[in-house]
């Protein structure tokens, strides 16, 4: 079974852009923060207090369900449960960072990894399992 679970992520892999039930639904948003090259560390620091309860706002709202400090220092990451990109956006536009120009978002939509119909038996091509 972990062999075969393998493969299917090495397919899943190699198959970058290509999907086994055809667009992935987007059920997650990867939101990556970068401070912006030349703002200096004290006048971010100043807006910090009030990034950070905007974040936590978001979190207890359910729309940030885990966040990450990156690991090279330029900034963090959030997984946000939100179905868009523009939602995840409009979000993330009201934040202190951004709104004063110190920062800016890269978002990914994420869905599930759908190669594993082929577990099921359902992949293009076989019948569907019953």
């Amino acid at each position: 079974m972990k062999r075969l679970l393998l493969v299917l992520l090495s397919f899943a892999f190699l198959s970058a852009g290509l999907h086994a039930q055809g667009p992935v639904k987007t059920t997650r948003i990867l939101a990556i923060l970068t401070i912006k090259p030349g703002v200096q560390r004290s006048e971010f620091a100043k807006l910090m207090p009030d990034e950070v309860k905007a974040t936590v706002r978001l979190y207890l709202e359910g729309k940030i369900s885990e966040w990450y400090a990156r690991g090279d220092g330029k900034g963090v990451v959030f997984l946000m449960d939100c179905a868009t990109v523009d939602e995840a956006k409009a979000l993330t536009a009201e934040l202190p960072l951004d709104k004063a120009g110190y920062a800016e978002f890269t978002f990914m939509p994420l869905g599930p990894l759908t190669p594993l119909h082929w577990l099921l038996g359902d992949a293009p091509g076989q019948a569907a399992a019953k």
